[in-house]
């Protein structure tokens, strides 16, 4: 009953440590005093966003030192790295020292790394507790991450909100205290149990009511941030929202009086309660095994056909040269055939497969990274500086609530299959949409609306990204595999940042504004300052959308073969009970 209650605390401090070293979100808070501070242009600055974003492709590193020390070790070497990062950073923009560019970058990338080594603890965790219901407490915890810039806006505002340095002392200092507090549960974590498929239903209530709980929480920051401009009622609200943070914390009490109410209930009772709450299956990560099996038969039905070459019954393979001869047998090359195979990462990049899920994230949700990035030169552009952090709060706040809409696909799924490839495609939909409609207009309705669009639509990826990893390219190698993956966001965000700094350093409407004695920052000013270049990310946006629906065209066979085969294991484990 311990180990139950404690790895509701694990989840729970996960949650709190996702919530509050999001650190790379607010970099439009105060990217506008950094450039004119260091007297850079919008080029230099785009480099110093991409040293942030670069963290992610140093992830293996976490990994590696979790091999060789402890994981609360490992956490507090990520808070050390922010505390420097960020902390120096802050001297900087203050006038404290004086570093040259150089280092500045090089701080940058310190912190973006913090940012990967916290996210690799609390996936560590969620895996390592909920193995059966990991898809659920990965994409609760990575929503929380979204919600970074939104409550470090109300604390900014709480503490002083006419200033924009604020942010990289919070950055510096914040993410100590949710890892203090994480030490004892850490330290403490109970043993891992493998849980009856009763208990592991019942778990999913649990994960329903944290849910809806989210949704407040995000709803909560979204409304109200419009009155946290005043420092009084920015105290007020961040209070309110550090209750809803610690609200969970009465989910150890609830794993007792649940099982309590186990064993003191009558059993029809608690049969109805696991039929109504029956939201995952606790075999999905099993089943691939028996999938597998199944395959070879399906396989051994079509072996007249001389185009099913396979040596391994997995894979449908045509020839090399065929493949060119039309998109048909474009898709067909190399199709998957069943979900959960694992992938070498010498395997993976000979994948079609993997080049399109490659091209759909690059061309997508980093591209909505890169976006956010750029919101205070945006917004500045426009004549709506003021609104930089409400609109940072706006993207955050949507990029949550995409997060939880990563979910949908687990609790939809007794109800409306569709491949999670599928989700993918509608996921991201918003994003060329927001920027053309960007393009088209400069108001603030509008800015808002093409903010909070492109929030959801590269939330959900980022959510997404971990289950689609594990299911297409195998679980015991998503670690690998999903770090492969995210190298496209440094490559992206340095592509798409250059390309927003060049037409905005090159615009005929650029002023030189003096920032110092030796040094001159660009700033430009009007709509064409960034039209072209939302014009050019709707047009590249596009084909990530290509991309994916190619991906779920390719996969679709594979998703379906799982979910017969699921729904066939799931009614021969009820003919087995009722005949008991």
């Amino acid at each position: 009953m311990v180990g139950q209650s404690g790895k509701w605390m694990i989840l729970v401090v996960a949650t709190w440590i996702q919530a509050f070293t999001g650190t790379n979100f607010d970099f439009a808070s105060y990217s506008s005093e950094l450039k004119s501070v260091l007297g850079i242009s919008q080029v230099q600055l785009n480099y110093l966003s991409v040293a942030s974003d670069m963290g992610k492709a140093l992830g293996w590193c976490s990994g590696v030192s979790l091999m060789y020390f402890p994981l609360w070790v490992v956490m507090f070497m990520a808070v050390f790295m922010g505390l420097v990062g960020y902390g120096l950073q802050w001297f900087v923009i203050r006038g404290i020292i004086s570093v040259p560019y150089v280092m500045v970058y090089l701080l940058c990338l310190l912190a973006g790394c913090s940012i990967c080594w916290f996210n690799t603890i609390c996936y560590v965790l969620c895996i390592r507790h909920f193995q059966a219901n990991r898809a659920l407490a990965l994409s609760l915890t990575i929503s929380f991450n979204g919600l970074s810039a939104a409550l470090y806006t109300l604390i900014a505002n709480a503490v002083n909100p006419n200033s924009d340095t604020i942010y990289l002392f919070l950055n510096a200092l914040v993410p100590l205290f949710p890892s203090v507090v994480a030490l004892i549960p850490v330290l403490r974590q109970p043993p891992v149990q493998s849980l009856p498929a009763e208990a592991t239903r019942r778990d999913s209530m649990i994960f329903l009511c944290l849910n809806i709980l989210a949704v407040v929480t995000g709803l909560y920051l979204l409304l109200l941030n419009s009155l946290s401009s005043d420092a009084s009622k920015a105290r007020i609200l961040l209070v309110g929202a550090i209750c809803l943070l610690i609200l969970p914390l009465c989910l150890p009490g609830m794993a007792y009086a649940r099982e309590w109410a186990r064993r003191n209930s009558p059993s029809s009772f608690l049969s109805e309660i696991s039929s109504t709450f029956n939201l995952v299956d606790t075999d999905d990560l099993e089943l691939h095994k028996e999938l597998i099996a199944g395959s070879e038969n399906d396989n051994a039905t079509n072996a007249t056909n001389p185009t099913n070459t396979s040596s391994y019954g997995l894979i449908h393979r045509e020839g090399f040269f065929g493949c060119f001869a039309c998109f048909g047998k474009v898709m067909e090359k190399d199709r998957l055939t069943v979900l959960g195979e694992e992938h070498s990462a010498r395997l993976l990049v000979r994948r079609w497969d993997f080049w399109l899920y490659y091209a759909a994230y690059l061309c997508g949700a980093t591209i909505g990274l890169v976006y956010s990035n750029n919101l205070g030169q945006i917004s500045e552009s426009l004549g709506y500086s003021s609104l930089t952090s409400s609109l940072v709060t706006v993207y955050s706040s949507c990029s949550f609530f995409g997060r939880l809409l990563s979910a949908a696909p687990d609790f939809l799924r007794d109800k409306v299959y569709f491949a999670r490839t599928g989700w993918l495609v509608v996921a991201l939909l918003p994003t060329p949409i927001a920027f053309f409609l960007l393009a088209a207009s400069g108001s603030e309705a509008m800015l808002r609306t093409g903010t909070g669009l492109i929030g959801i639509s590269s939330g959900f990826v980022f959510s997404a990204a971990v289950s689609v990893t594990s299911e297409i390219f195998g679980p015991n190698s998503a670690g690998v595999n999903h770090n492969i993956l995210i190298t496209n966001i440094p490559i992206g965000s340095l592509l798409y940042g250059l390309l927003a700094a060049l037409v905005y350093d090159s615009h005929e409407g650029s002023s030189i504004t003096p920032v110092s004695l030796l040094k001159d920052a660009t700033l430009c000013m009007g709509r064409s300052c960034y039209r072209q270049t939302f014009i050019w990310w709707g047009c590249i946006s596009i084909v990530g959308l290509t991309s994916s629906f190619l991906l779920f065209l390719r996969t679709r066979t594979a998703y379906n073969r799982f979910e017969r085969n699921r729904n066939r294991t799931q009614v021969t484990e009820s003919s087995l009970q009722t005949s008991s």
